[in-house]
């Protein structure tokens, strides 16, 4: 079974529910139809030169690849034996990209550091 985590690009201000909703939408196959956000591109440009996800290999921290992507998000089915240090990467280029983080196991939504109230 995989863990599952994916990176939403929404607008500025969004909020946690604005996650879970389009996550919503999305799970529903209401998508958005536009071109993919600039931050989402540089994520996966990011994650996939560190860990790549075409083609699929044995030692892959993905468990479904390639990576799916659309429009406003990526979504990552991870091996469970993956390393710690794949999913450190992935906070901290959800961060350094300005994305929000989703974490399909209990639906908890983590914003950037910089979003982060202080």
């Amino acid at each position: 079974m995989s863990f599952d985590l994916s990176v939403w690009a929404l607008a500025d201000g969004a909020t946690p529910e604005d996650v879970r909703a389009a996550v919503r939408r999305c799970r529903g196959g209401q998508h958005v139809d536009r071109q993919p956000d600039p931050r989402l591109v540089a994520f996966y440009r990011a994650i996939t030169a560190a860990y790549p996800d075409r083609p699929a290999r044995p030692d892959s921290p993905w468990e479904v690849a390639p990576l799916h992507a659309a429009s406003d998000h990526i979504e990552m089915n991870l091996n469970p034996a993956c390393e710690d240090q794949v999913l450190l990467d992935i906070e901290r280029l959800a961060g350094e990209n300005g994305l929000m983080l989703f974490d399909a196991q209990d639906g908890s939504v983590y914003p950037p550091p910089a979003r982060m109230p202080g």
